[in-house]
């Protein structure tokens, strides 16, 4: 009888342990023993679970001194940093769901001393991925100790490069993040994840601060600087200086409740009947938050693909995701499989040696092994490793196309509307990509102002022919400027990719309009390729009504509008009624606070006198004066000084410095032109040198430099033809009365914030 009783409590591991391949567990096994064998660890709990079934290993010693101990499954150790995903990051997550927390927000928003010095910038995104640019830890001394003491250093600390420069592994962000969840919460970080995480999720043998009662079960680590063996203690010293709970690290846990978190994770964010999390907060979680720029890639809290990456192994794919601790321990889950391992030791015990760095990885590997009917070769979703020489940037709309094998255009005649901008970031044209794409029946090339390569300045441009491709080009500035029935006849698409500068007259949204309206009236499919905002997509400055529409106002938006070519295309079919079948390729990775020098995408000139970023800056307000002035035309900094040969240059200068425009000073300066405006005439004037790009209006500043031109030279100063571009009659009137730019500003204020509303409807990013 008790035969069959014990047989009948043994067959369900013994189906368990078939369920996975029995060379994996071979080899799990014997990787383990390895490792033991050279007491580095001394002991480890291995926690194996694919679709359901488990397989557990305990091996080892639970402790060495002062008595050896044997190694149970039920073994609590020091977490370490796992306590950043399996505590912290959590509770940020679930005060976001709660409407408390918003990760896009500044971090000085919750923490309202963390200002200052670059501080400012930082959201709480930022602490999240480890991309805030704070060092890797508090200092040690002098001598501090106390909760409060380690908050105040941690807001005190001082950014070595601004957000998203670089990925460095930070105890502080999650100290601050730590520190959020109480001030937001009311409740001390270990009350509640206590309360809303392990107590729902029944993990009864994790916590901060174990009870006494726990003693007999936790791991040791090594002697603290007293020589007393640290057990129940967390072994951070950090941490440990502030009290034991921390937002990096202090918590206890077992392989039996960190199974029980794993599954709610791969789970949706539900386990049991129990919701912790909603999905869309777990996509969240999971996906590469880290920004386009920053070579490795995290999520919010989780590793994704870095130099912390070991326990994903050789063959889990890239888009699992986990962590590790510092004491030994680590969590890797892969939802492609529906699989988790989880690698608990003590590897400083006792003398504070040991080390696990290779044994995660060999962990890693054995446990993909064990994973009965999936093939790791063949992921659906999964995410490219990095190359050791890859250069990481911002995906322009050609860069997703070529990824995606240009799959949106496959078997379709298309005609392209482009310039030298239209490239990818290895800078391959896309007239080149497209007529090499075997699918893509690349028929025709349409060339915006400039030309097709953009080397010309000048007012009209005839038709060619591509000697590269051999394609028919046709102009479509000059008297045509929009695609005829006849050039549309044989396509079936137009695919359009040109870098706009985010400026209302430039010209090569009035092509795209253009061209969208052709494409309506042919019934053809229209492609836009989209492209960042070189200037960002965040301010929106200047009067969003224009008297008329002209090709450098073809809609009405601000003369700085924020937007995407793709986003203004979806605005203008939108509301202009224009019915085109329209379809964009979103850039990947930018963010609408990016500027261009912040995606990592290489520079082109968009036109021949636009040679810098600093120059798109302040095009759209020193572009307002150049049919009335010098706006650097024919110089080497084009729109980045201005003049006229009736100027005193170093009055000038005096006087606009005393307007006090944001983000500016003005440098006197003479110079002369060799085109456009006052060609080849000595002209005085200023060398405009943003100090705060952030702060610059442009739109403002242009407004202004009209103004103090009308007060000072009233009869040299055309400024009637400010208004060629502003386009705007009520505020030229204004400008000539000599107010401030602070009263004129209000003028547009109310037309940018009706525009706010419009464009609210088609941002993509």
């Amino acid at each position: 009888m008790r035969f069959h009783l014990l047989i009948a409590l043994l067959l369900p591991a013994v189906l368990l342990g078939q369920a996975f391949k029995p060379e994996g567990l071979q080899k799990l096994d014997a990787v383990l023993d390895r490792a033991v064998a050279k007491k580095s660890p001394a002991g480890a709990v291995v926690w194996l679970e694919h679709a359901g079934t488990s397989h557990t290993v305990v091996k080892g010693a639970r402790a060495l001194s002062p008595a050896k101990e044997t190694m149970t499954l039920d073994t609590v150790f020091d977490a370490a940093s796992l306590t950043k995903v399996v505590a912290t990051a959590p509770a940020i997550l679930l005060l976001g769901e709660q409407g408390k927390v918003d990760i896009e927000t500044p971090v000085s928003r919750y923490l309202p001393e963390f200002i200052g010095e670059g501080r400012e910038l930082v959201k709480v995104r930022h602490l999240l991925t480890h991309t805030s640019g704070l060092k890797p830890g508090l200092p040690r001394e002098p001598a501090w100790s106390g909760y409060e003491a380690g908050i105040r250093l941690a807001v005190e600390t001082v950014p070595d490069a601004a957000p998203d420069t670089f990925f460095r592994y930070s105890d502080i962000n999650y100290i601050l993040l730590g520190d959020i969840v109480r001030r937001v919460s009311g409740e001390k970080l270990d009350v509640f994840v206590q309360k809303h995480l392990f107590l729902p999720l029944k993990m009864i043998s994790t916590r901060y601060l174990p009870p006494a009662e726990w003693q007999g079960r936790i791991a040791p680590t090594e002697k603290d600087a007293n020589g007393v063996m640290l057990r129940g203690d967390v072994h951070d010293p950090t941490a440990r200086r502030m009290g034991g709970v921390a937002g990096h690290a202090g918590l206890f846990t077992c392989a039996e409740d960190l199974a029980q978190f794993a599954r709610m994770i791969l789970n949706g964010g539900e386990l049991d009947g129990v919701r912790i999390f909603k999905g869309e907060t777990l996509d969240l979680m999971k996906q590469v938050q880290t920004a386009a720029t920053v070579y490795e890639r995290r999520g919010l809290g989780w590793d994704i693909d870095s130099a912390y990456s070991r326990p994903r192994g050789e063959l889990f794919p890239v888009g699992s995701f986990g962590h590790t601790g510092f004491t030994g321990t680590s969590l890797w889950m892969d939802p492609y499989s529906n699989s988790f391992v989880i690698f608990l030791s003590s590897r400083l015990h006792p003398n504070g040696g040991g080390s696990v760095r290779d044994l995660y990885e060999e962990i890693g590997t054995a446990a993909a092994q064990c994973i009965p009917g999936y093939d790791f070769t063949q992921v659906t979703g999964a995410l490219v490793k990095r190359g050791e020489k890859e250069v990481p940037t911002v995906l322009n709309g050609i860069d997703v196309l070529k990824r995606d094998g240009y799959g949106p255009l496959n078997g379709l005649r298309v005609g392209l509307i482009t310039n030298q901008t239209g490239m990818d970031a290895q800078r391959t044209a896309t007239i080149d990509l497209l007529a090499k794409a075997p699918k893509v029946k690349l028929r025709a090339l349409f060339s915006p102002e400039h030309g097709i390569r953009g080397a010309l300045d000048q007012e009209k441009i005839g038709d060619s022919v591509d000697r590269k491709t051999g394609r028919p080009i046709y102009s479509l500035y000059g008297e045509r400027r929009a695609p005829t029935v006849e050039q549309l006849e044989e396509l079936d698409a137009l695919v359009f990719d040109i870098q706009d500068i985010g400026c209302r007259f430039y010209t090569y949204i009035s092509t795209l309009r253009m061209c969208l309206e052709a494409a309506a009236r042919s019934n053809k499919k229209f492609f836009v390729l989209d492209r960042v905002n070189p200037v960002g997509g965040t301010a929106v400055e200047g009067p969003a009504v224009v008297d008329k529409e002209t090709f450098t106002a073809t809609h009405a938006i601000p003369i700085r509008h924020g937007m995407t070519v793709g986003e203004l295309a979806q605005m203008m079919n939108a509301e202009r009624h224009i019915g085109a079948d329209l379809e964009v390729i979103r850039a990947e990775g930018w963010r609408r606070e990016l500027l261009f020098d912040q995606t990592g995408l290489p520079w082109v000139n968009p036109s021949p006198n636009m040679r810098t970023l600093d120059a798109a800056l302040l095009y759209p307000g020193i572009g307002l004066l150049e049919f009335s002035i010098s706006v650097g035309r024919g110089t080497d900094a084009p729109f980045e000084i201005l003049g006229a040969p009736y100027v005193n240059d170093r009055v000038l200068s005096y006087e606009l410095n005393k307007l006090g425009l944001p983000g500016l000073r003005f440098m006197p300066v003479r110079f002369k032109p060799s085109a456009s405006v006052f060609k080849d005439e000595e002209c005085g004037g200023v060398r405009i040198q943003i100090t705060d790009r952030e702060a610059l209006r442009p739109v403002q500043t242009g407004v202004a430099i009209a103004t103090v031109f009308q007060r000072f030279y009233p009869k040299s100063f055309n400024l009637e033809k400010v208004n060629t571009l502003l386009n705007h009659a009520g505020l030229l009137k204004t400008i000539r009365t000599g107010k401030s730019w602070r009263e004129m500003r209000v003028m547009w204020e109310a037309e940018t914030a009706a525009f706010e509303v419009r464009r609210a409807g088609v941002l993509l990013y």
